[in-house]
């Protein structure tokens, strides 16, 4: 009896493994190159940066508030992976990027591109509503190589002021990966600038919105780490902090295990916000 349990076990991880692959995602808030930050400086965290990418074998990262300089320290503490996307002031290098890392040795590009979360969305540099800064979405098609199976990546960081702005920004965000992911299973990281409870987190998780995704937290099979990631480098009290940094994906895709880092790493603070990671299995189509 032993023999036939062990080999249905088998026969179905077997199964598994032919009908979808695992992958570990991270949404990453790096905190922007502030020399105000004294100990917390950029120059002091960016070992740090790439080692928490590198310690939970990251293989899609999406980031916020990366200045090219931060960018180019990271790939270069990065050699296995390559990064997506463009400074949101000028739609090149100027302004903080949202770019999206991937390993190189695991995905090839199949299209990518960004968009401004404003009324003009094609336009570089646009502002929307009552935002207080340019805000954009980096996606990305990627192919699976060992699979060749096809997923669409997307990374974004709404405005921190205008309410209007992160209402309608969900919408333009929404709206344009219906667009463009051509019916792809859908990873989309970010910092939101939002509670879970808020209406623009309540809209994504809409079953009426454009594209249907829900939360990692809440549909994994497990759960670690903290209830907020906003901390400040620790000045916020405990009772005040938030939850704003999110993994959703399409609901067709697994989700094993939903991780929020602690936020430090050998003593000091890797950023401003706990990094949110997931485990996800993705279906094959």
């Amino acid at each position: 009896m032993k023999h036939i349990v062990y080999l249905l076990i088998a026969l179905s991880l077997l199964l598994t493994s032919c009908t979808a692959y695992q992958l570990n995602v991270m949404s990453f808030n790096v905190r922007y190159d502030n020399p105000e930050d004294g100990d917390n400086a950029w120059e002091n965290r960016k070992d740090l940066a790439a080692q928490i990418v590198t310690d939970y074998q990251a293989d899609i990262v999406g980031t916020q508030e990366v200045l090219y300089k931060q960018l180019l320290d990271i790939a270069a503490r990065l050699p296995k992976y390559a990064y997506i996307g463009v400074g949101r002031g000028d739609g090149e290098k100027g302004g903080e990027f949202c770019a999206i890392l991937y390993k190189k040795d695991v995905f090839s590009v199949v299209d990518s591109g960004t968009f401004w979360l404003s009324e003009t969305p094609d336009r570089p540099g646009s502002k929307g509503w009552d935002a207080a800064c340019e805000r954009i979405g980096t996606w990305a098609i990627l192919m699976h190589k060992k699979t060749k199976k096809k997923v669409f990546a997307i990374n974004t960081h709404l405005d921190h002021v205008g309410k209007k702005a992160r209402r309608e920004g969900v919408f333009v965000l929404l709206t344009k990966t219906r667009e463009l992911s051509k019916g792809l299973p859908v990873i989309l990281t970010g910092d939101f600038n939002a509670t879970p409870d808020s209406e623009p987190i309540q809209h994504i998780l809409s079953p009426g919105s454009p594209v249907v995704l829900v939360h990692t937290k809440d549909v994994a099979k497990e759960f670690d780490g903290s209830n907020w990631t906003f901390h400040s480098f620790g000045k916020v009290p405990f009772e005040d902090r938030v939850f704003i940094d999110y993994i959703f994906v399409s609901p067709n895709i697994k989700v094993l295990q939903h991780t929020v880092l602690p936020d430090k790493l050998d003593g000091k603070y890797i950023t401003d916000h706990s990094v949110v990671t997931a485990l996800i299995q993705i279906p094959f189509k």
